[in-house]
């Protein structure tokens, strides 16, 4: 049987078109921006439309600047970072939920308490240790500070917590070590949870600036946000190649939210009650 919208469904479902409209505005004119020339985009009669399409700003991204290396260095660090995030919160959480052993209420206390602390705070002492470790202009300089999230330690946590001790009981007498109980019983449970926290690790891997912004100065280890600081100039700004650029950089982030939706949600749903 067909449910019919009433009129206070309908109002609400059209103002969240109207801000999904604006919210998805500068992405298009990005988009759009990204297939006209330099010389369209500054112009002040320009249009929304591309008057005259052209891939000049996608050439000169492959062409003026080593942008598949870029990507590569991206991915290499955004993969890394995400699946080591999620196995040791996975772990961290496990124990944290499962396990009882001295301080560690206050342990875990401490582990919250450096959710509190922004990353500006601790810059400096980071690239300190990094530098001690010779690591410096190296991607390990950018995998090796976020192979840990207190966020996802506290997530896994949550919801580790909820699942029953006598199925991990029973596995145990079954003969199962922890190891293997984390990975085939634990992990299953809270795979929503994990791909939403996957998501955003990936994207925040990604889109990640400003460490290295300091701990890269070779420009073949250098990831894809440095990419837009590249191609503007000191005097010029190429913006049909900026907007390139930025459309390339997005591309991966979509795709993997695509492939993911249906677990992302489902995490965010479940996340949401915790």
């Amino acid at each position: 049987m067909t449910r019919r919208f009433t009129w206070l469904e309908g109002v609400i479902i059209a103002i969240l078109l109207v801000c999904a409209a604006i919210m998805l505005l500068p992405y298009l004119w990005m988009v759009l921006s990204s297939f006209k020339s330099n010389l369209e985009i500054i112009s002040s009669a320009t249009s929304f439309v591309p008057q005259n399409p052209t891939l000049d700003g996608y050439r000169a991204v492959f062409e003026e600047a080593p942008f598949l290396t870029w990507l590569l260095n991206s991915a290499i660090t955004a993969v890394i970072i995400t699946a080591a995030t999620l196995f040791t919160s996975a772990l961290a959480g496990y124990v944290f939920a499962k396990f009882t052993f001295p301080g560690k209420r206050l342990m875990f206390l401490l582990v919250l308490a450096t959710m509190m602390i922004p990353f500006q705070v601790i810059m400096i002492p980071t690239y300190l240790i990094i530098s001690k470790l010779g690591l410096i202009n190296n991607l390990a300089a950018i995998i090796v500070p976020s192979l840990i999230s207190s966020y996802g330690v506290f997530l896994a946590k949550q919801f580790i917590e909820d699942i029953p001790r006598d199925l991990l009981e029973a596995a145990r007498i079954d003969g199962a070590g922890e190891l293997r109980i984390m990975w085939r019983i634990v992990m299953p449970l809270i795979l929503p949870m994990l791909s939403a926290l996957g998501i955003f690790t990936f994207m925040a891997a990604w889109n990640n600036y400003l460490w290295p912004l300091i701990a890269i100065n070779d420009m073949d280890r250098m990831t894809v946000p440095m990419a837009l600081v590249f191609f503007n100039g000191a005097h010029q700004v190429n913006y049909n190649v900026v907007m390139s650029a930025a459309v390339l950089i997005t591309l991966p982030v979509i795709i993997v939210f695509l492939i993911f939706q249906k677990q992302f949600i489902k995490g965010l749903t479940m996340t949401g009650m915790k």
